[in-house]
């Protein structure tokens, strides 16, 4: 059994991981990060959890400031994705002209994308792009734009189809020359598609894909079992020592930001966010901080009974190793030190616990116990407690406490197990003896 995991599921799992277009959205995806943080801590800073102190901050008119930054950040993911996306899929296909790649990405997307907006008095707007469109409602376009432009760019330069400057020309001018030729070839393919919508079908290919893609995929991954899908992938991959967090963050973060930032957009135009107003559950920080809380597998109830009640050393030693890290959202000691990777004795809790938590999770938020998420997103790294109030205020700090709790009594009588057979390996072990003096 343990020939055939090692030999065949591993090795499909690692290829199918290790390919481009999964690769250029792990990568790709990443490039955004700096800027969901910091949009995060300014729009957490203009909707403080604590009533008096939101009040002062929008009466000194902190709070439009801070608007304005996150509107800069948050609102431009779209954008910030299909560059990352293009350049990322270039970058590790070995292409010197990557930047160029991404920026003929870059100008695809906004060929694609609505450059009118009508106004609420029914006016329209002519020579604009919408930050609906360069935020949640543009993302699954910016991941299809991202992956199909580095493919149809790759394939001229390795055919040589470029133009050729002699030696001695400044590397950035042969850079553009080369990059000329594809980039014409991709923009004038999408000018036709383009021109196809709008004069065909009255519409914009970014349109198009986000009612045809993108609304039908944020109407699954909302559901509960895409979110109990979602959940369980991720630690089953972790279990066969793929790192599953990576790749499901690759594949669903698109989805997950259009969701949180669906959900802001709700919030921004003064209506309460509810089911009941379009509000979605699935979003990134139910993944984040719940689902991936203490780390991949929920392994802090393993931790907790590793530092204060294991008998064997073993575990003694990696519950002092591993109860820091853990609070911060690392478990990589635990998990390949205890070990859970390929351990079957540790398979079910592991894999069980955050589609358990998915369950409670959704619960909550569907019967409205707890608040859905707006667009704040807390750095992963944030401790329990103190993130969930970050995020949504007291109730959420309640629902991630009850989440650890459970995670301890889910692996308790597996870890006992554990421990008690390493108490017996290690009682059975010989002493060593001692070096003799010479």
């Amino acid at each position: 059994m343990e020939k055939f995991i090692n030999e065949k599921v591993v090795v499909y799992i690692s290829k199918f991981t290790n390919t481009k277009v999964i690769k250029a959205l792990k990568d790709g995806m990443m490039f955004s990060l700096p800027f969901l943080m910091i949009g995060s801590l300014f729009l957490l800073i203009a909707n403080l959890p604590i009533k008096s102190l939101n009040t002062l901050v929008a009466e000194c008119g902190l709070a439009d400031i801070c608007s304005q930054v996150y509107s800069s950040t948050f609102s431009l993911m779209a954008l910030f994705t299909v560059v990352g996306i293009t350049y990322s899929y270039l970058k590790n296909d070995k292409i010197s002209t990557a930047v160029n790649g991404a920026l003929t990405g870059l100008a695809a997307f906004v060929l694609l994308t609505p450059s009118s907006k009508v106004l609420e008095n029914g006016e329209a707007v002519i020579g604009v792009i919408s930050k609906d469109w360069t935020a949640g409602q543009g993302m699954i376009g910016a991941i299809i734009v991202g992956l199909i432009v580095p493919l149809v760019y790759c394939w001229f330069l390795k055919k040589n189809i470029r133009i050729k400057m002699p030696a001695g020309v400044p590397e950035g001018v042969t850079n553009a020359f080369s990059a000329l030729i594809p980039a014409f070839v991709i923009l004038t393919g999408t000018a036709v598609i383009h021109g196809i919508c709008s004069i065909g079908f009255n519409t914009t290919g970014m349109e198009i894909i986000y009612k045809v893609v993108q609304t039908p995929l944020q109407k699954m991954t909302d559901s509960l079992g895409g979110a109990v899908l979602m959940c369980f992938t991720g630690p089953f991959l972790w279990f066969f020592g793929v790192h599953g967090s990576t790749v499901v963050g690759g594949i669903m973060t698109g989805l997950l930001q259009a969701n949180s930032l669906a959900n802001q957009a709700i919030i921004d135009s003064g209506v309460e966010l509810t089911i009941a107003n379009g509000g979605h559950i699935v979003t990134q920080q139910f993944y984040d901080q719940f689902i991936n809380i203490t780390g991949a597998g929920i392994t802090i109830g393993l931790v907790m009974y590793m530092f204060f009640f294991a008998k064997s050393k073993q575990l003694k030693a990696l519950g002092k190793v591993g109860i820091i890290p853990a609070l911060f959202g690392i478990n990589e000691p635990v998990l390949f030190g205890t070990p859970i990777v390929m351990n079957p004795m540790l398979a079910i809790p592991f894999i069980g616990m955050p589609v358990i938590a998915c369950l409670i999770q959704y619960f909550a938020l569907y019967t409205g116990i707890c608040p859905l998420y707006g667009a704040t997103q807390i750095p992963w790294t944030c401790p329990p407690i103190i993130s969930g109030f970050l995020l949504a205020g007291w109730k959420s700090a309640l629902l991630q406490l009850v989440i650890l709790c459970v995670s301890f009594f889910v692996y308790l009588p597996f870890i006992k197990k554990v421990d008690k057979m390493n108490l017996v390996q290690e009682k059975n072990q010989p002493v060593e003896d001692e070096d003799e003096d010479w």
